[in-house]
């Protein structure tokens, strides 16, 4: 891809750094943490201070003050040697950050942003239920208002962040007569499961935030893949809420919710790009050091056109998911292009990791290469944050409406 297509002198430098990184401070212990299901606390110190996790917010917010192409790039780059540690900053400042930027108040902005966007506490989004996962507008959890607070009740299900946040974005219904239009949104704080280890790395932790009564983790899920990635439930136990900790209005929790879930795909997108693109790496290094039959193997036909395809189908993935950026960037409507370069993107990155265990053979069964965690960490990029099948429907929704009107 012609890098000047889409990024300036500034996106360029955060690539070289992020790429630095990723390379001298997670590749070496990724298939440790993913063994282990460890959070990589001492990493998520190291993104903290160079500014990971506040890349596309203002300075006076505590974040970086770069934009949403740079922000794009940090995923793109880490989602290369690990996806759990990319998930982390996608998750984190999408979906933990966003809605309070860009649906809070002011109090609330200066209250909570500088936190998260410095990497002093991590933050989260509660969305998913146990029977409201691709139907959304099937939450459960419910907000009833009495005496200046709201009383929550239920649970999320497959919470990033869920036990090692401390800032949490949570939808319940507050109307349930009014269908969609009775979800709102609530900011919720909680203390982190992980104590000691935040205190000893030094980010993780606040003792300014009351963690609420009632407001806790559950259990943490034993995963296929992201397994450096915290993901847990959210209990709510008769969690007084205050009024003040509303976001945004009543009724327009599912709205912002959609918006906050457009942004996010472009980030998975970006993460999908990644998985393939280190697959792609790692694949084409193998054939061409593994010798068989006297050469190297990827002077075969059969490995040189799987890698030809690989190799064409990531350029297409890179158009598709920096395009979307550059319209979110723009304040251009994105959301079409958000949802196709989500499913090209997750669906290619399964494409590519199935592809580059192939070219390694047995080898690519075996835990003595990467590409066996690229795989399960791939599978996840289609179901989170929209599964494909959601994907496909909000195209096909878009391409009607660009008829109808």
């Amino acid at each position: 891809m012609d890098d000047s297509l889409y990024f300036n002198e500034q996106h360029l430098q955060v690539r070289e750094m992020v790429r630095s990184f990723a390379n001298d401070h997670i590749r070496p212990v990724a298939s440790r943490h993913d063994a282990d299901s460890s959070f990589p606390w001492d990493n998520i110190a190291k993104m903290a201070d160079l500014g990971l996790l506040g890349i596309p917010w203002s300075e006076d917010l505590g974040g970086t003050g770069f934009d949403t192409t740079a922000f794009i790039i940090a995923i793109h780059e880490l989602g290369k040697v690990c996806a759990s540690h990319s998930i982390t900053i996608s998750a984190h400042t999408t979906l933990g950050t966003s809605p309070i930027v860009y649906f809070g108040n002011d109090a609330q902005r200066q209250r909570y942003v500088p936190l998260l966007a410095s990497g002093k506490v991590l933050g989260g989004f509660g969305l998913t239920e146990p029977n409201a996962g691709s139907d959304a507008g099937g939450t459960q959890t419910t907000a009833v208002r009495r005496n200046g607070h709201y009383v929550l009740n239920g649970t999320k299900r497959f919470i990033t962040h869920a036990g090692v946040g401390e800032i949490f974005i949570v939808t319940a219904v507050t109307d349930p007569s009014a269908g969609t239009k009775g979800i709102s949104s609530f900011i919720l704080t909680k203390e982190t499961t992980d104590l000691a280890a935040a205190r000893a790395v030094g980010v993780g932790h606040d003792d300014s935030l009351v963690p609420m009564a009632g407001f806790r983790a559950g259990k943490k899920e034993d995963k296929l893949g992201w397994r450096a990635s915290d993901t847990r439930e959210l209990i709510f136990e008769n969690v007084e809420v205050p009024v003040e900790n509303r976001l945004g209005e009543e009724g327009m929790g599912f709205i912002n919710f959609m918006k906050t879930l457009d942004a996010g795909r472009i980030g998975i997108a970006a993460l999908s790009l990644g998985i393939a693109e280190g697959a792609f790496e790692e694949a084409r290094k193998y054939s061409i050091e593994r010798k068989q039959f006297g050469q190297s193997i990827v002077n075969f036909q059969g490995v040189s056109f799987q890698l030809s395809d690989m190799a064409t189908e990531i350029e297409a993935g890179k158009h598709l998911t920096y395009h979307a950026a550059m319209l979110a960037q723009q304040g251009r409507p994105y959301g079409k292009e958000a949802a196709m370069a989500k499913l090209f993107c997750s669906e290619l990155a399964m494409r590519a990791t199935l592809k580059a265990i192939q070219i390694h053979g047995g080898y690519g069964y075996t835990k003595d290469y990467p590409v066996e965690r690229f795989m399960r960490d791939a599978k996840i990029c289609e179901i989170g944050e929209g599964t494909s099948e959601i994907q496909r429907l909000v195209i096909a929704r878009h391409l009607v409406k660009e008829i109808t009107g």
